[in-house]
């Protein structure tokens, strides 16, 4: 079994930062692919950034140039370091991993979900 942990959420003030973090642990025999998702009240899930195992990102164009990923593999760990926050990225932030997990002579990969974290940005 895998767990998928996110922490860093909050409130805070338009213009303002804050650092998200999301800790997969578990029988893991490599973390793949990685990322943020978000979801507004009434609007469907949309991307933020992703990450593959060897560091290369991509970002949703509303969060370019204001939101950073990053990852540790030595600590199973994705960041998300979003600066200039505005009012619209106020919604619960939910994190994905894509991992391979080994099982006798078996290998496949399984994607799972954290449990979401809340930023609210204030105007």
């Amino acid at each position: 079994q895998v767990q998928v942990v996110e922490s860093g959420g909050g409130l805070v003030q338009a213009g303002g930062s804050l650092r998200l973090s999301c800790a997969a642990s578990g029988s893991i025999f490599s973390l793949n692919d990685m990322g943020w998702y978000r979801q507004a009240p009434g609007k469907q899930r949309e991307l933020v950034a992703t990450i593959t195992s060897s560091g290369s990102t991509s970002y949703g164009g509303s969060v370019k140039g204001r939101f950073t990923i990053s990852r540790d593999n030595a600590k199973n760990t994705v960041y998300l370091q979003m600066n200039n926050l505005k009012p619209e990225d106020t919604a619960v932030y939910y994190c994905k991993v894509i991992v391979t997990i080994v099982t006798g002579t078996l290998r496949n990969d399984y994607q799972y979900w954290g449990q979401g974290t809340q930023v609210t940005v204030s105007s």
